[in-house]
């Protein structure tokens, strides 16, 4: 099976599709520039489609490289036939590959290889022959100083019979299906757990179903649960069957003497090899589609976030609100350049709220501020109350900003780096004002396990979860475009052929240059060749330029036909780019040819009409009920607004504006039936939301979203 042909069987796309993308690929092209800029070439595959292909050519490569590894080690034993060549070769899943070797691998001392070393494989052959209907008096013969009598020969063969069974390929597999389809996972209470611990797994403490209906977050609880000394897992099946079905492929006769030593070690086989291999073989791949389940949560989540709406180039005041410590101020310009800082008491235990209101109504003044940001952690709801009652002259929009990650940032290398003056406070307050301006370009400064928008993220396969997690910021990134001039080294790093070198040759090629005026000159800076040129230059984004197509999303290498179709219309770009009217009048079909199609010339069309759009929305103020300070505020019954604030497989997080959020478990997110939360909220989303229980103990809240 061909790259090509195994990728288009895994993704179900059509081949000559995927052969394309393969190719484009190979030419080092990134995701987001084959989806936006190759459609004619890939048939118009999206990102999605495109990443997938990407998933699947790894995978295949993997599996070449360890052909390769286990037809080596089998050659080198000189054991290696045709026959069994031809199986290796047409093998295309990990699991059937490695049955295959299992043979062949070099083994530590077993009972087994005692066995053989006491003479006794012959006498193993005898029995599987299952011919021999006096196998008593035959094993006698196999008597010697290390076997002592016919039942040390007879069992001592049977090590080696259970051995062969358990390297027999039709019993592994049969046994492989069987186990995925019955298998049940059981977990019970470790009795010396502490009571503490053990108190938010109380569900888990006697608990059985079968693991292929588990759920990824239930099963990843359950690992956890085990790893933490809570809980025993074990996966039971119905020994019986599986002992039928090893039977119906290793019984040939019904010699009794000789197949009653083939039915005991089958038994051994199963209770000492082939279950414990393949129980865990089978939960490491439910553990393998929970990650997958949970990274795709995440993923999902942390696009949503990072699209999240920018409340764009405006002065902000941003505060990072505190009791004993106080509420630290900071005022930054259009740009998020730090203009101001310092601390203000108006909590407890100074109450300094004269004082305070004072100060606040001359920062805002003295800076020009016309938004307020506050951050979403202690002492947030008594902050945005205290700000709210002050009397500005004008009109201010107060918005409070999730600031999970922020004191990751505040603490970070690129922190110091970028205030080396200010301590972790200023740090963090700059940090939330710049979140709420454009939450993308300070979102990228974070690791995005830290912002807080998974499902046990610590739990999952670390590599992966930050493979798929780079490719959406680098998606999203390149999804919204970026200002070379503003943009900051952790931010171009993502747009698509810059990565961490290049970026930070650019900033050093503004500060020695100043201002970057147009596409051509990126060739310039130092690394970024013809390639990185062709990779980037339709997501970076020119402030005034000379020529307009250098703000928008119009690749480079469409500027001359870009050109053709405005001097066809009569006119110059500068009239016919936003002029909607004109640019709807115009027959795009007129300009397919071999090298361009209808796909990128819609793109144009509409890059054209709004050059440089901004695909996210505007940022809108929200208000939480001011009722509720705690949960002891918080009864069922009430109905409060609310702020999506976390997306699981079973449901959705609210912030209803106290330290605890409550969960919209998925069979409360509407009237219906629900297979993904995703379909009906989205992270950010400002719902309403009524209170079903409350668990003051646990700090629990269940909510509802129906009606």
């Amino acid at each position: 099976m061909t790259l090509s042909q195994y990728v288009a069987n895994t993704t179900s796309l059509p081949l000559e599709k995927v052969t394309n993308t393969i190719n484009l690929l190979e030419q080092e092209c990134t995701i987001p520039f084959i989806s936006r800029y190759r459609k004619e070439i890939t048939g118009n595959l999206d990102e999605v489609a495109v990443m997938n292909i990407s998933k699947a050519t790894k995978e295949y490569k993997d599996i070449i490289n360890r052909k390769a590894t286990i037809l080596k080690s089998i050659a080198e034993q000189e054991l290696l036939t045709p026959v069994l060549e031809e199986k290796i070769n047409t093998t295309f899943t990990l699991p059937e590959l490695e049955d295959l070797y299992l043979p062949f691998k070099k083994k530590r001392s077993t009972k087994a290889s005692v066995a053989r070393e006491n003479g006794l494989e012959p006498l193993a052959k005898i029995i599987m022959a299952q011919k021999d209907a006096h196998i008593n008096q035959t094993a006698v013969r196999f008597t010697s100083k290390t076997v002592e009598d016919g039942e040390a020969a007879l069992k001592g063969a049977r090590y080696i019979i259970a051995e062969w069974i358990n390297e027999n390929s039709k019993v592994r597999n049969r046994l492989r299906h069987y186990l995925k389809r019955n298998a049940v996972i059981t977990s019970k209470l470790v009795k010396t757990a502490e009571e503490e611990k053990a108190l938010k797994y109380k569900q888990y403490f006697d608990w059985n179903e079968p693991l292929h209906k588990c759920p990824s977050h239930r099963l990843l609880a359950l690992l956890r649960a085990e790893k933490e000394g809570v809980v025993k897992l074990k996966i039971d099946i119905e020994k019986d069957r599986a002992l039928d079905i090893i039977d119906q492929i290793m019984i040939k006769t019904d010699v009794r003497s000789s197949i009653d030593q083939v039915f005991l070690a089958i038994e051994d086989a199963w209770k000492r090899l082939l279950f414990p291999a393949l129980s865990n073989e089978l939960l490491k791949e439910a553990k393998d589609n929970a990650d997958k389940a949970a990274i795709k949560v995440f993923a999902t989540n942390l696009k949503q976030l990072l699209l999240a709406a920018p409340l764009g180039g405006k002065r902000i005041l941003a505060i990072d609100p505190g009791y004993k410590s106080g509420c630290k101020v900071v005022c930054l310009d259009e740009k998020g350049d730090l203009l101001h800082n310092e601390n203000i008491y108006p909590h407890p235990p100074q109450r300094e709220a004269g004082k305070a209101s004072k100060k606040i109504r001359s920062l805002v003044n003295a800076y020009k501020i016309q938004a307020i940001a506050i951050g979403n952690g202690t002492a947030s709801r008594e902050t945005e109350s205290f700000i709210k009652r002050i009397a500005f002259d004008r009109e201010l929009q107060v918005f409070v900003v999730n600031e999970n990650g922020a004191s990751i940032y505040s603490a970070s290398r690129l922190a110091r780096e970028e205030f080396p003056n200010f301590d972790v406070t200023v740090r963090g307050a700059v940090s939330i004002g710049r979140r709420l301006a454009d939450p993308l370009a300070e979102l990228v400064k974070i690791d995005p396990k830290s912002i807080g928008v998974g499902q046990y993220q610590h739990d999952v396969d670390q590599t992966k979860l930050k493979f798929e997690l780079d490719s959406v910021v680098e998606s999203c990134v390149n999804q919204v475009g970026v200002n070379i001039n503003t943009a900051s080294a952790p931010l171009l790093s993502y747009v698509s052929g810059i990565g961490p070198a290049i970026s930070e040759n650019i900033v050093k090629y503004r500060s020695e240059h100043g201002a970057i005026t147009s596409r051509k000159e990126l060739l310039e800076i130092p690394r970024l060749g013809n390639k990185a040129f062709e990779q980037a230059a339709a997501f970076l984004r020119i402030e005034n330029p000379e020529n307009p197509l250098d703000n928008s999303a119009i690749h480079p290498e469409r500027y001359s036909l870009v050109a053709e179709i405005a001097k066809d219309q009569k006119t110059n770009l500068e009239n016919l780019i936003g002029n909607k009217e004109a640019i709807q009048k115009i027959n795009f079909n007129d300009y397919i040819s071999d090298k361009i199609g209808l796909p990128t010339l819609q793109d144009i069309a509409k890059e054209l009409e709004k050059p440089g759009r901004d695909p996210r929305k505007k940022a809108k103020v929200f208000e939480f009920s001011k009722e509720l300070k705690t949960i002891n505020d918080v009864k069922p019954g009430m109905r409060v607004p609310g702020i999506v604030k976390n997306i699981t497989n079973f449901g959705c997080f609210v912030d209803i504006g106290i330290k605890e959020s409550g969960l919209v478990h998925i069979s409360k997110l509407k009237n219906e039936y629900v297979s993904n939360p995703a379909e009906v909220v989205s992270l950010h989303q400002h719902v309403q939301v009524k209170v079903m229980e409350v668990d003051v103990t646990r700090k629990r809240i269940q909510l509802s979203m129906i009606d």
